[in-house]
């Protein structure tokens, strides 16, 4: 049984406070692409770093109910799905929590955190990407010499090889070199554009961006996928 001496705004020392919870609404909503700032309580998990299955995501569920109740939230649908976001009395009331040190510093953001581990793999993986895309130059070096020369699905498939290998090693390429760190104030997504895009006529500019596409998808780097 719970005590009812316990103030239910006040969370155990493992479980967010109603101001952290406040906190991860609005910076899931700041991060997302809608144009609304309602958020599904999937995204608050991942805000707080919770995992979705835990006491912790439970204890925030009950919280973004009652925060809601209380008038610090609104609760919507997008799609059947509920949703949450400040009101103006929550802004108000994580304003002043803010002001007097009453707020926890949020978890990393899951942008930061998709940007940081895009890095390391991508550090980790390019000398193999360009050894992969090198072996494939080789191979059609080979044919290329072969007498008698190879069947024409020899050539099929090693077309699809060498897009495959250098749209990993691109790809790589952009996560270590090319991709900024995400700022904590705005949404980072890949608009695919890039400085010079300006300076191309439009229909340049479009085969370009079509081609950057899934460019920040390292799910594409598995040997099993096909891109």
């Amino acid at each position: 049984m719970s005590d009812p001496r316990r103030d239910p705004r006040t969370a155990a020392p493992d479980l967010p406070s109603d101001e952290l919870v406040l906190a991860a609404v609005e910076r899931a909503g700041r991060h997302q692409a809608h144009a609304t700032a309602a958020v599904p309580v999937w995204s608050v998990l991942d805000h707080l770093a919770v995992s979705r299955r835990s006491a912790a995501a439970r204890h925030v569920r009950a919280r973004l109910g009652a925060l809601a109740a209380g008038g610090w939230l609104e609760r919507a649908s997008r799609h059947g799905v509920p949703t949450w976001e400040l009101t103006s009395s929550g802004m108000r009331r994580l304003r002043r929590a803010r002001g007097d040190g009453g707020v926890a510093l949020l978890p990393e953001a899951p942008q930061h955190r998709a940007w940081r581990n895009a890095r390391t793999a991508a550090a980790e993986e390019l000398e193999r990407f360009r050894a992969s895309l090198r072996e494939g130059l080789r191979h059609a070096e080979l044919l290329l010499d072969a007498e008698p020369p190879p069947h024409s699905d020899a050539w099929l498939e090693l077309a699809q090889e060498l897009q495959r290998a250098c749209r990993r090693l691109a790809s790589a390429s952009h996560c270590l070199y090319e991709w900024s760190e995400p700022d904590d104030e705005r949404p980072d997504f890949d608009q695919r554009s890039e400085p010079g895009d300006a300076e191309l006529d439009e229909d340049e500019r479009a085969r370009r961006q079509a081609l950057r596409a899934g460019r920040r998808n390292l799910r594409l780097w598995d040997d099993a996928s096909r891109i």
